[in-house]
């Protein structure tokens, strides 16, 4: 479980590709504290440290997390939004987050507010999903790249967040034009509400 607080930027250093599984390794200052087995996550995405050596570390993305994600876009040198798992005992500053994204939207959209960025991102209709809640509502949460945020302006398959500047200048919020594609994972509250609610009709 995490909380959609970055911690950093990681690099990527190299990807092997391993019949439909993919293998990232990557470099960040945190690595030296990291353990085999540990989960970590990758723009929003929990993957499992498989291997470390020196200053990089290595983890496995499957076929279903390749279909879902932005993860098999990625190239060597890119930044890679990195988050360690919730401390239970720590502060939940950001929201719950599974670590487990729905699906990738796009940003369409984005717009000076006088020092900060509201960034618009589109995501495939639905209609069956959003009825298991995968969708946004105003001021509800959502993650994208792992990063949590707060919604603006919901539609049906559109959401804006507005980015500070320090947030844009510490994940790779500062990589996303207009074409971008990123992950998101809606909030799990929401897919309860709407889990339980069926039951009731």
């Amino acid at each position: 479980m995490f909380s959609g607080i970055v911690e950093e930027m990681a690099t990527v250093v190299a990807i092997k590709h391993d019949r439909e599984n993919i293998d990232f390794t990557l470099k960040c200052s945190f690595t030296n504290e990291l353990k085999i087995d540990q989960s970590v996550s990758h723009n929003g995405v929990c993957l499992t440290v498989v291997n470390i050596k020196d200053d990089t570390y290595t983890v496995t993305a499957m076929k279903e997390t390749l279909d879902r994600s932005n993860l098999g876009l990625l190239k060597v040198g890119d930044h890679v939004n990195v988050e360690r798992s919730m401390l239970m005992n720590g502060r939940l500053d950001g929201h719950i987050v599974q670590g487990h994204v729905d699906e990738t939207a796009k940003c369409i959209k984005m717009e000076d507010a006088d020092g900060s960025t509201y960034f618009t991102f589109e995501y495939k209709l639905d209609k069956e999903m959003a009825r298991r809640g995968y969708f946004t509502v105003d001021k509800g949460s959502v993650t994208v790249n792992g990063v949590s945020l707060t919604v603006i302006s919901p539609t049906d398959n559109t959401f804006t967040v507005a980015i500070i500047p320090y947030t844009r200048q510490n994940t790779n919020f500062a990589d996303i034009q207009v074409g971008t594609t990123v992950n998101i994972e809606f909030d799990i509250l929401g897919k309860y509400i709407a889990r339980l609610r069926h039951f009731e009709e």
